[in-house]
């Protein structure tokens, strides 16, 4: 049967149809003024259509939550270290495998491009320390010789790196993600002559210090601007966060990996090791019997008997080898020991916050004239910094100084009465008495490392254990990856 319409039928689908043409062409108001965002005839205050971050190159979303961190088997050396304590942490990213030999050599490639020709010392800074592998009753030479640049080591970790190259790495590795993102939204064109202090800086960029060569600019609503088109800024929320060191609790979190072992809020095993089980082999019945990770097993045994080596790898092995943990990342035991962000300090769990816990914090500002504006950068294209004083945390009750790095331990005045706990000044005699380098490897130049390597015995394969090394100096079984702050929610596609 045919069917019809009255007139009175028609009128109101007709009306329905305007309503929802009209609902998705209605611009969006401002709560507070009622104004039309992105209209330049009401002054032109943008409003960006954002939906989530997108996960930068190498990144895994680590979902954040409480977890009990320390350590989780008992200290052969009997120290009071790394008491377990339950802490929180935000959600963020972390890489999925340990930086490569390849991806660090890229950098050399790009800073020799850059600032070789005046810049040398720019270069030579970062060049790995490739005579670790020199052993004065051992055979490594080839190593030395081989291990960064043979294609045949490419995806292997890089080693003989310091805590201070790891961070320089990352700054740089920020840089020339936002650079690709700008140029594949065709906002920036590539410039393949950057020299010097004309290359892209992320910080540079958006305070006005750096142009680029501009393909199209984001239009320029502004009426009182002369230009029809703009550089992007953070509002936009087209460029990354930092690339960086984890955290401590960061990166034990992540290695744990306990988003697979949770239901309905209960952790239903502690883990020792980022897989499941009390032991190092693979209980699946597939690979049962199967190492789970790249460690030293025992006194001159690296790697087992040849037709049957136990762990496929003598010293260092690719990246993305063995099993993932529950997160999806690979070698959080094992392959290499890894830097972290985090000043190093045996009883760290008696002061640090339980939220977002880190020690090594000291506040900075970016450097200005005396009418406010900021200062040129620098000759390496850098926004320059300068710590903050007492005259600038004079007003403030959660800081009073830039160097906190001692704060509750070093810092002898701070732990005084609650009355010192913000000293605007230390007590720098007390501060050494706590830690007399006489008597004492701890200063503030001690970085906390994780993870065990190639190198370790199993008891170093636990998330919980932590050791430390001079930020400056570098070892042949320590590498490192990168992290990176997620904004907005913790929990991805919400």
């Amino acid at each position: 049967m045919m069917r019809t319409y009255t007139s009175f039928t028609k009128i109101i689908l007709l009306l329905a149809t305007v309503g929802i043409v009209t609902t998705s062409c209605r611009k969006e108001m401002s709560n507070a003024t009622g104004w039309e965002y992105n209209n330049a005839e009401n002054g032109g205050f943008p409003k960006a259509d954002y939906r989530e971050q997108e996960t930068g190159p190498g990144l895994v979303l680590i979902e954040g939550g409480t977890f009990l961190m320390g350590a989780t088997k008992p200290n052969p050396m009997i120290e009071n270290n790394n008491q377990p304590r339950r802490v929180t942490v935000q959600s963020f990213y972390m890489d999925e495998t340990e930086v490569r030999n390849i991806d660090y050599v890229e950098y050399l490639y790009w800073l020799q491009r850059v600032f070789m020709e005046d810049y040398p010392a720019v270069y030579r800074n970062a060049l790995p320390d490739t005579l670790i592998w020199r052993d004065k009753l051992a055979y490594n030479e080839p190593y030395s010789e081989l291990y960064l640049r043979h294609p045949a080591y490419q995806n292997y970790p890089v080693v003989g790196v310091s805590w201070v190259q790891a961070n320089d790495f990352c700054a740089w590795r920020t840089d020339r993600v936002n650079e690709m993102l700008l140029v594949e939204k065709g906002i920036l064109k590539w410039n393949p002559d950057q020299k010097n202090g004309d290359n892209f800086n992320t910080e540079a960029y958006l305070a006005g210090q750096y142009e680029g060569i501009v393909n199209k600019g984001l239009p320029n609503l502004n009426p009182n601007s002369d230009s029809a088109t703009r550089a992007v800024r953070v509002e936009d929320g087209i460029l990354l966060p930092k690339y960086r060191l984890p955290t401590e609790a960061e990166w034990e979190y992540a290695a744990l990996g306990l988003v697979g072992n949770t239901v309905e809020e209960r952790v239903v095993e502690r883990k020792f090791y980022p897989w499941n089980g009390n032991y190092v082999r693979n209980s699946n019945k597939k690979y049962y019997g199967a190492i789970m990770a790249n460690f030293k097993r025992g006194r001159g045994d690296y790697a087992g008997v040849a037709g049957r080596l136990n762990d496929g790898a003598i010293m260092p092995e690719e990246v993305g080898s063995y099993w993932p943990n529950d997160y999806g990342l690979y070698n959080m035991a094992g392959n290499v020991a890894e830097w972290v962000r985090d000043v190093y300090r045996p009883l760290s769990h008696n002061d640090v916050s339980d939220l977002q816990p880190f020690r090594g914090n000291i506040f900075t500002k970016r450097e200005t004239r005396p009418d406010g504006s900021l200062v040129e950068k620098d000759s390496l294209g850098r926004i320059k910094y300068t710590n903050i004083t007492v005259e600038d945390a004079k007003n403030r009750r959660n800081y009073r100084r830039a160097n906190n790095i001692n704060y509750k331990d070093g810092d002898y005045m701070s732990i005084v009465s609650n009355q010192w706990s913000n000293a605007p000044e230390a007590d720098s005699t007390a501060t050494k008495a706590m830690y007399n380098p006489r008597v004492s490897l701890i200063n503030d130049q001690v970085r906390v490392y994780k993870g065990g390597s190639w190198k370790d015995p199993a008891y170093y394969l636990s998330p919980g254990s932590r050791r430390f090394l001079n930020e400056n100096m570098a070892t042949d079984y320590i590498g490192f990856r990168c992290a990176m702050t997620r904004v907005g929610s913790p929990i991805q596609g919400k």
